[in-house]
C-alpha cells in the first residue's frame, strides 16, 4: 500500500477540532522553507511552544510538530515570511475553519491593527493565500488565474465553487446523487459525493455494501445502509469522538530473526482520527495515538524518514571540518548574543533608574501629553507644543526628542541616553516596564548559556568523530588518488553547504568565464554608488543605449588589490558584460531580444555635469569616443554552484554554465518574475537528489535575486 501524502477532506474535518484547543496562542515567528513549506512559530498559554507546520508541495499536509522536529531555520527569510512576520508577530490565534468539505483550511489571526488570514489550499498543486479580514489577497505561493476562480495579490480571495458536503448532505440530494451516477457505489462516493476512495470503500465496508456494485443494481436498502454508515461517519466528526490510529505495513516475517522482528516496525501508510475496517481487513498494524495532530506528526516525520536515502559512508569522508567550523561559528555567535544580552539588559535596568534620577522633568512631559489628549488635541500638535517650550528653554521640552503619535511614544533623552516613553503611562509605569524587560533579556541570556552548553557538547562530539574515522580509515593514499574521481554533486544524498556573502551580493553581479567580477546596479542609488565608490582605473564600465539600465562595471581588479590601467581586459569578457547589461535592462522588459550597448574607460566617467547639464540620482555623464555593441542579445541563465561555494549565481549562459553544477536558462515571456523562479525552484529540486540542499540554499526569493526584470520564461519550455 502506498504512503498517504495528502490529507483527506475527512482529515481536514477532525482536524478543525483539535486546532481549535490552541486558540488564544501567540505568534512568534514565521518561516519559508523553499516554496512550499510553511512554519508557525507559536506561544500558548497552557502548552508552551506551539510548532505549526503547512506544506502544500509533493506533500499536502497541516499539523503541529514537536518543536525537537523541527527543521533549522532557513538563512535568509524571503519576502514572504517577512510579510508573515509583520502581519502576524504578536497576533492570537483565532481558530481555523474548513471550507465547505474541500481541502481547504482557513487559519484566522487577530491583532489590535486588524485581521490576518492564512487559506490553506490542500489540493492540486497546492497553495497559500494571506489575506486581511476582507479576503483580499496580501500575497500568495503561487498565483491562480482560471476562469472559474482567481487568487493574485491586491485581489479578493475566491473559493472554489462549492461541491456536495457527504456529512452533511441530507437523504434527498443523497439520493439524487445516487441515481444520476452511471458507475458503481464506491466511485460514486468517492466523487460525486466528495468522499474521496479511501473513505469511499470504508463506508461501504462499514456499511456492509459491495463496493463494486453498479449503482442500477442498488437496491433502497443498500442506498438507507450507505446513507447511514455516513451519517455515523459525520456524528464522530461533529463530536470530535476520535481515536487516532497511525497504521504500518507489517513486517514479513523472517525465520531466521522471527523473535526480533515486530509488526510495528514496518513503515507507515497511513495516519487517520478513528480506526478503520479498511486497514484492518488489510492486514495492516495499527498503534494508538492521544491525539490525531500527535498521530499526523509521528505519520509524517516517520515519512520523511523513510524518503531519505541514507549516504553510503563508504562514498566519500564526511565533512567533519565544515562540522566542526559550523559549531564554532554558532559558539562565537552565542557568546556574542550572550554579551549582548548583558549590556541590553543592563542598559534597561540603567534607563529604568533615570526616570527616576530626572523623575519631575519626565512626570511633567507625560502629564503635558496626556493632558493634551484628554482635551483631543492631535499629536502633531503636542509635537509643536514641545517645540515651541524647547525654544523658550524649558527643560522638560528640551528633552524631548521625538513623538510618535501612531505608537503613542513619547521619546525622550537623559542624560545622553534615549528612552522610549508609552505615553499613556506614568513615570513609575514606564520604569517597571523597563525593568521588566531587562528581566526578559536577562532570562533570554540564561536560555543562551543552556545553548551554547550543548552546541559544546556538539563540536566535542564531532571532533570524537573525526578522531574515529581518521583512526580507522586504512585506505592508502596512493589508491585513494587513483580512486578520486569528481564529484556528482546532483547524485548526492547529502550536499554540504559552504557559505559565502561577498561584498558585492547586494548588486547584480557575476563572474565572467575568464574569472573577471561584473557589477551592476540595482536602482538609481546604486547605480550612483557604483560609479561614486567602486569604480576605479582600468575597469570598463558599459550601459544600454535604452533607457532604464543598470551601470555595469567590469573590474580590472578587486577592491582589496592595486588597481591597475595596465590590465587588458579579454574580449570575451567584455562581451559578456556587455550581454549582462542589455539582459538587466527595459530591453528584456519590453520583450526585445536585442540592443544595442557602450563600453567605455572608467576615467571616461564623470559625476560632474558641463555648464547647463542636469545628471539626475544614478546618471553620469561621458568624455570622449564610445565602443558600441551593435544588436547585443539578451541571455541569462540560472544556475546552482557546489564548488568552492553552495549558492545560486546568474548572468550571462557562457559565463554561468561552466561555473554551476546545473543551469535553467531564460529568455523573455509571459510569466511574472515570482512565478517564473517558482518554476525553476521545483526544476532545480528535481534535478538533486538531496532537495533540501537546494531548499537551503536556492529559495524562489534568491533564484529572483538574479533574474531580470520583467516577464520571463524557461528557454526551449
Amino acid at each position: 500500500m502506498d504512503p498517504k501524502r495528502e490529507l483527506t477532506s475527512v482529515d481536514l474535518a477532525a482536524l478543525v477540532g483539535e486546532f481549535g484547543t490552541y486558540e488564544g496562542a501567540k505568534v512568534d515567528k514565521a518561516y519559508l522553507y523553499g516554496d512550499d513549506l510553511l512554519r508557525l512559530k507559536m506561544r500558548d498559554f497552557d502548552r508552551g511552544r506551539v510548532e505549526l507546520l503547512i506544506e502544500v508541495g509533493e506533500i499536502k499536509r497541516a499539523h503541529t510538530v514537536a518543536p525537537e522536529r523541527v527543521p533549522d531555520a532557513p538563512g535568509r527569510p524571503p519576502q514572504f515570511a517577512m510579510m508573515l512576520r509583520n502581519r502576524l508577530s504578536g497576533a492570537d490565534f483565532v481558530g481555523v475553519e474548513q471550507f465547505e468539505f474541500d481541502r481547504i483550511l482557513e487559519f484566522v489571526f487577530d491583532r489590535d491593527d486588524g485581521t490576518t488570514r492564512i487559506i490553506v489550499e490542500l489540493f492540486g498543486q497546492g497553495n497559500v493565500a494571506v489575506t486581511d479580514g476582507e479576503y483580499e489577497v496580501i500575497d500568495c505561493l503561487e498565483t491562480v488565474r482560471l476562469k472559474s476562480r482567481t487568487v493574485v495579490p491586491g485581489s479578493r480571495y475566491e473559493f472554489p465553487d462549492s461541491r456536495t458536503n457527504p456529512l452533511s448532505v441530507s437523504r434527498e440530494a443523497f439520493d439524487r446523487e445516487m441515481d444520476d451516477s452511471d458507475t458503481d457505489v464506491v466511485r460514486t462516493l468517492a466523487t460525486q459525493l466528495n468522499m474521496g476512495g479511501l473513505y469511499a470503500e470504508e463506508v461501504c465496508t462499514r456499511a456492509g455494501v459491495e463496493k463494486a456494485m453498479d449503482i442500477e443494481d442498488a437496491t433502497e436498502d443498500d442506498y438507507r445502509r450507505v446513507y447511514e454508515a455516513i451519517e455515523r461517519l459525520a456524528l464522530d466528526v461533529r463530536n470530535a469522538n476520535f481515536d487516532p490510529r497511525l497504521y504500518r505495513e507489517p513486517v514479513e516475517e523472517d525465520g531466521e530473526n522471527e523473535e526480533s522482528e515486530s509488526p510495528d516496525d514496518g513503515p507507515v501508510v497511513d495516519a487517520t482520527p478513528f480506526p478503520l475496517e479498511e486497514h484492518e481487513e488489510a492486514g495492516l498494524a495499527a498503534e494508538s495515538a492521544d491525539s490525531f495532530l500527535e498521530a499526523l506528526d509521528d505519520y509524517f516525520f516517520e515519512l520523511e524518514l523513510e524518503d531519505e536515502e541514507e549516504p553510503d559512508p563508504t562514498e566519500q569522508r564526511p565533512d567533519f571540518e565544515e562540522e566542526i567550523a559550523k559549531h564554532e561559528r554558532i559558539i562565537e555567535q552565542q557568546e556574542g548574543a550572550i554579551e549582548g544580552f548583558e549590556q541590553q539588559a543592563q542598559s534597561q535596568r540603567e534607563n529604568a533608574e533615570l526616570l527616576y534620577a530626572e523623575y519631575g522633568v519626565v512626570d511633567d512631559i507625560l502629564s503635558t501629553v496626556q493632558e493634551a489628549r484628554a482635551q483631543d488635541r492631535p499629536w502633531d500638535e503636542i509635537e509643536e507644543r514641545f517645540e515651541e517650550g524647547k525654544e523658550r528653554g524649558i527643560e522638560a521640552a528640551e528633552a524631548v526628542v521625538g513623538v510618535d503619535g501612531t505608537e503613542g511614544i513619547v521619546t525622550v533623552e537623559l542624560d545622553g541616553e534615549e528612552i522610549d516613553l508609552l505615553a499613556r503611562q506614568g513615570v513609575e509605569q514606564n520604569a517597571d516596564r523597563l525593568y521588566t524587560e531587562a528581566k526578559r533579556i536577562a532570562e533570554k541570556k540564561e536560555g543562551a548559556l543552556a545553548a551554547i552548553e550543548d552546541t559544546r557538547e556538539d563540536l566535542e562530539d564531532a571532533k570524537r568523530r573525526r578522531d574515529e574515522w581518521e583512526a580507522t580509515d586504512e585506505t592508502d593514499d596512493d589508491d585513494e588518488d587513483e580512486a578520486q574521481e569528481e564529484t556528482n554533486w546532483l547524485e548526492l544524498a547529502s550536499v554540504p553547504i559552504r557559505e559565502n556573502e561577498p561584498w558585492y551580493d547586494r548588486f547584480r553581479w557575476f563572474h565572467t568565464s575568464d574569472g573577471y567580477l561584473v557589477i551592476g546596479g540595482r536602482n538609481a542609488d546604486q547605480n550612483e554608488e557604483l560609479v561614486k565608490k567602486y569604480l576605479e582605473p582600468g575597469d570598463t564600465v558599459l550601459h544600454t543605449q535604452a533607457h532604464g539600465g543598470p551601470v555595469t562595471v567590469l573590474k580590472a581588479t578587486d577592491p582589496s588589490e592595486a588597481s591597475s590601467s595596465d590590465i587588458e581586459l579579454p574580449d570575451s569578457s567584455i562581451e559578456e558584460a556587455a550581454q549582462f547589461a542589455v539582459t538587466y535592462s527595459s530591453v528584456w522588459k519590453d520583450g526585445r531580444y536585442a540592443g544595442d550597448v557602450y563600453a567605455v574607460d572608467s576615467d571616461q566617467v564623470t559625476k560632474t555635469p558641463e555648464s547647463g547639464e542636469y545628471l539626475e540620482k544614478g546618471g553620469f555623464a561621458i568624455r570622449g569616443d564610445r565602443t558600441y555593441h551593435r544588436d547585443t542579445p539578451v541571455g541569462v541563465a540560472v544556475g546552482i554552484q557546489c564548488e568552492p561555494y553552495t549558492r545560486v549565481i546568474g548572468g550571462p549562459p557562457s559565463a554561468i554554465e561552466g561555473q554551476a553544477e546545473t543551469t535553467i536558462e531564460l529568455e523573455p515571456g509571459r510569466y511574472a518574475q515570482a512565478d517564473a523562479a517558482k518554476r525553476m525552484y521545483r526544476q532545480f529540486r528535481e534535478e538533486f537528489t538531496d532537495e533540501s540542499f537546494v531548499r537551503k540554499i536556492a529559495s524562489p526569493d534568491r533564484i529572483q535575486h538574479f533574474m531580470p526584470p520583467g516577464g520571463s520564461r524557461i528557454a526551449e519550455e
